[in-house]
């Protein structure tokens, strides 16, 4: 009954379209294969989305009991938005939590998530919030269909109280948890936890009773897996791999908003409670605030395998005389791996550049690299499978990203370089390059070598076909880049 161990095949609608090919060494473009297609998305607003498959269809529950399906994680169906009577997901909200919404002291709710457990009915953990403080309330409400009405069995956890918190001790918001983003989970042993947390005192997990959903006695808030001192990093996201047995912790550093530098980052452990470490081999439990500081951006910053910041790919003269594709504060992201196709999925939202705070959810394709860990791909998911490629379609010029460490409202903006036939890397940066099996990638820049894949992926800005390449170093850098494509 696990949240997306069920499986399905991907039901994509395609649209061909014709596109022109060139040969030369650099051009950039792809030499063989079949014509290039073009997805058909439609685009949703959920912040912080948390997938689950239910029903043959892929469905995305988020703040403001906003929530959207889908058959093929390219075209989403708004199904619901705002904490307002009538919300389909819970029509009589008000009054169903009223209780959480007052303790909170606030008119909305936080980002939620959903599971299915052994009853065959949807548990929807939901959580109210202050905003301005960890006044918080947790709790689940349940119902017999994936999409609804969902009654409330009642709240399990607060945070924020004047005097003796939820596990005995005074509530301390500097070391004690924000009860809000909810992640539930089955763990390879059939156990069920909650993580949870955001900014405050960390990020902290739970044993749940898989019969009720609710926690296991005596654990207090559980036990801390990282963050303290007002540490902005929330928005945990457990995802199990059987590929290479670890448990990968997903996290958003930074601010949500335009302006935050929200960015997404991981670390793993071999068990559910940790600990966790980041590919420096650093513990998890150490990325944490400075005493007395709030939001110490830089003592945190160095921690974790960061795969997606702020970037924008630009279009140069060769291409589409459109704007180019970028991200503006991607995160709070959730995650699945379909046994049945191989694939691994990065589900978040987004703003973008020059767009203000308007958000979307983009899905994006993952893939484990050589030394086990995430890397994403570049563009966003078009049904794409990878495949076996050549040198000769993977030589020629890009742009390149370097996600970096930092929590910054910058944005990267790419820059040209060419991976060359005989191996080398030039332009921008300067390095070698080399093409392991059928798609494995190895960059080597700067004195650091990045592993990943080679992909073939659609790119909306330039409508056409293109390969990309993403790889991340052992300092838990991530590097993208997108074959430069002539326009028609």
């Amino acid at each position: 009954m696990k949240k997306i161990i069920i499986t399905t095949l991907l039901s994509v609608s395609l649209l061909a379209v014709t596109a022109c090919n060139n040969d030369t060494a650099n051009s950039g473009n792809i030499n063989s294969g079949p014509e290039p297609v073009q997805p058909v998305f439609k685009n949703v607003s959920v912040h912080d989305p948390s997938i689950i498959l239910a029903d043959n269809k892929y469905y995305v529950f988020g703040s403001h009991l906003a929530s959207a399906k889908s058959d093929d994680l390219m075209s989403w169906t708004q199904l619901s938005s705002g904490v307002v009577d009538g919300n389909v997901l819970i029509p009589n909200v008000k009054e169903e939590l009223k209780e959480a919404l007052t303790w909170g002291k606030t008119d909305t709710l936080w980002a939620p998530d959903v599971i299915q457990l052994a009853d065959g009915k949807y548990y929807m953990y939901y959580n109210a919030c202050k905003g301005d403080s960890p006044l918080s309330a947790l709790g689940i409400a349940v119902s017999d269909q994936i999409e609804g009405p969902y009654k409330n069995k009642g709240i399990f956890l607060k945070s924020g109280m004047v005097g003796v918190g939820d596990d005995g001790e005074t509530y301390d918001a500097t070391q004690k948890p924000n009860v809000v983003d909810p992640d539930v989970f089955f763990d390879k042993e059939g156990r069920l936890w909650m993580v949870y947390g955001s900014y405050s005192g960390g990020i902290f997990i739970m044993e749940l009773d898989t019969s009720t959903g609710f926690p296991l006695p005596d654990q207090g808030y559980g036990k801390k897996l990282l963050g303290a001192n007002h540490a902005r990093i929330e928005a945990p996201y457990m995802l199990y791999s059987p590929e290479t047995d670890y448990y990968y912790l997903f996290l958003s550093y930074g601010g949500l908003a335009a302006d935050g530098g929200y960015n997404i980052r991981v670390a793993r452990s071999k068990t559910p409670d940790g600990p966790f470490e980041d590919s420096e081999g650093q513990d998890m439990i150490d990325s944490q605030g400075t005493a007395g500081v709030l939001f110490d951006d830089p003592a945190y910053a160095p921690y974790g395998v960061k795969l997606m910041g702020n970037f924008e790919f630009l279009n140069n003269d060769d291409e589409l005389p459109v704007s180019g594709e970028g991200y503006v504060s991607p995160g709070h992201n959730s995650a699945f791996y379909d046994e049945e196709t191989g694939k691994y999925y990065l589900i978040f939202h987004t703003r973008f550049p020059n767009r203000g705070e308007k958000h979307e959810v983009r899905v994006h394709q993952m893939f484990m690299n050589a030394d086990g860990w995430p890397v994403v791909a570049p563009h966003r998911y078009g049904g794409e499978t990878i495949d076996k490629y050549t040198k000769e379609q993977i030589a020629g010029e890009y742009k390149y990203v370097n996600h970096n460490k930092e929590i910054t409202a910058d944005i990267v903006q790419s820059e040209l370089i060419q991976l060359t036939k005989s191996g080398k890397i030039k332009g921008a940066v300067k390095g070698k390059w080399k093409l392991i099996d059928d798609h494995t990638a190895e960059l080597t820049i700067g004195g650091s070598t990045y592993k990943g894949v080679f992909l073939k992926e659609w790119n909306e800005a330039t409508a056409s076909n293109v390969m990309t390449f993403t790889a991340v170093s052992n300092e838990g850098i991530s590097i993208w880049g997108s074959h430069v494509s002539p326009s028609e």
